[in-house]
Order: C-alpha cells, then structure tokens, then sequence
C-alpha cells in the first residue's frame, strides 16, 4: 500500500469513527489555518465592492479602540494560539449585524454590528466569541467535513496545492458552525472575559437584543441560528454562574459624556 493510500485510509477510519462517536476531526495543521488565513485576507482586501475595508489612516479612533478590546481579550490565559496566530483586526463598513475571525486569527468586524451594540461589553463578547471560533481551531474543523477524501489526502500529506487550498479559504465567508461550534464559542467567550475588564457573559447581550427587538429570525451566519437565540442567553448566563466571575458592565468614564462616553465617541467616528 502506498503512503498516500495509507493516508486516505486512516484518513477515512479517523471520520467514519469520529462521525459514529460525534466527535469532530481536523486534518489541517496550525500552520495551513494561517495559511488559509491569509488567502482570505488577500481575497478580502481584492474585493472591496464587496468588503468595503475602513482605513486604519483615516479612522484611527475605531481601529484603535477594537485593538485594544483585542489585546485585553488575547491576554486571558485561556487563549491558545495567542502567539502562533496572527490575529489582525479589519473593520467592514457595512449595515450588516455580522463578525467573522478567519483561521489563523484574521478578525473582522462590520460597522453595522458594533453601532447596533449599546455596551461596549456586548461588542467585546461578540469579539471573544469570534476569537474563539479561530482559536478553538473551528472553522477547519468544520471545512475537513465539506471536502472529499482526495483534497483531505493532500492536506493530510502536506502536498495540497495552492488552488486546493484557495478553494477551501473561498468558502471561508459563507461557512456556517455547528451546534457544538456555537456553543463552544460562546462557552469559550466566557472564559476569555473572565479575566478582562468586560462583563464575562458579554456575548448574551448581542442575542438579548436581538431577541428584544425581534431580530431572531435571518440571525447572521457567524452567530447561527441553532441554538436558539434564548437559550443561548440561559447558557451564557450559566457558565459565567459557573465560573464565578464578573457580570457587571464595564462603564467607560474616560470621556466626558460619562457612562459609556468611550465607546459612544468612537461610534461617533465611525462613517454615518
């Protein structure tokens, strides 16, 4: 039996086991997660109609505020690939309630989710828990599921060419999460917080408001619509139970405008 073959063969027994005990497999490395990464930062950027990327010159403010929020966020000792990914931050200005983090740490955030969100803690669970999704290694995982043997085989042996990978990093943006993803992002956004500034259970003000204002329905992709928004809030609200940590609101009173005045000025600069 050729190496090759030997590969696909264990490749096959390693899914056809994890499938019948529900466990998901993973045949990318650390290294092709930033690799993929990069291929859709490149994509992105050559795309502008579609991904229209605010200027970190022109709008230092936003870029600046986010930045931080990141950094406090990857200083949590729950992160694992704090130092191996590259985590870069984009902002879209776009109207959509939508955030992605690509393998390999590429964040980025639309205009439209964060002036939607009133509290600075909301937009930063809803950034841990897109951290999560890169740093918990999820969106390969969930790609390993959608391609065929033969492309597995190349990655699994190194020998993947650069057009099987760039088809792979294409369908990045339209890449939905399982159940067990979504909660183990909002599980892990939890954990990330815990040791921030930010109330730990951020993330459930997003799904709050949407329930609030009868958004439930059409819930963007990088939030899933299973499981259900409510019960997300209960589960949420639960491990931050479970942890013991804070679920007071951080108050941003560096600005004049008081309560929350920080976060209310860098949404002032943000293109209307």
């Amino acid at each position: 039996m050729t190496k090759l073959r030997k590969i696909a063969a264990l490749l096959l027994f390693v899914a056809i086991f994890q499938t019948a005990c529900d466990r998901p497999v993973n045949v990318f490395t650390v290294s092709q997660d930033k690799e993929l990464g990069a291929q859709l930062e490149a994509e992105i950027a050559s795309d502008p109609a579609q991904y229209p990327l605010l200027s970190e010159v022109d709008y230092p403010d936003a870029y600046a505020y986010l930045l931080e929020m990141r950094d406090e966020i990857l200083a949590s000792p729950e992160v694992k690939y704090k130092t191996e990914f590259e985590w870069k931050l984009k902002i879209i200005d776009d109207d959509v309630l939508n955030a992605f983090c690509a393998p390999g740490g590429y964040i980025y955030v639309y205009t439209g989710l964060m002036k939607y969100l009133e509290k600075s803690d909301h937009l930063a669970g809803v950034l841990a828990h897109e951290i999560a999704h890169a740093d918990q290694r999820h969106s390969s995982a969930s790609m390993t599921e959608q391609y065929g043997i033969e492309t597995l085989v190349a990655i699994a042996s190194q020998n993947a060419t650069a057009a099987q990978l760039s088809q792979v990093a294409g369908g990045l943006t339209q890449l939905g999460f399982s159940r067990a993803h979504e909660t183990d992002a909002d599980d892990h956004s939890v954990d990330y917080l815990q040791s921030t500034k930010y109330a730990c259970d951020g993330a459930s003000g997003f799904f709050a408001k949407l329930i609030a204002t009868g958004q439930t329905s059409g819930t963007p992709a990088f939030m899933s619509t299973h499981p259900d928004p409510g019960n997300r809030v209960t589960k949420i609200t639960e491990r931050a139970d479970e942890l013991g940590c804070s679920k007071a609101l951080h108050h941003d009173d560096t600005s004049a405008s008081g309560d929350n005045g920080a976060y209310n000025d860098m949404l002032a600069t943000l293109p209307q």
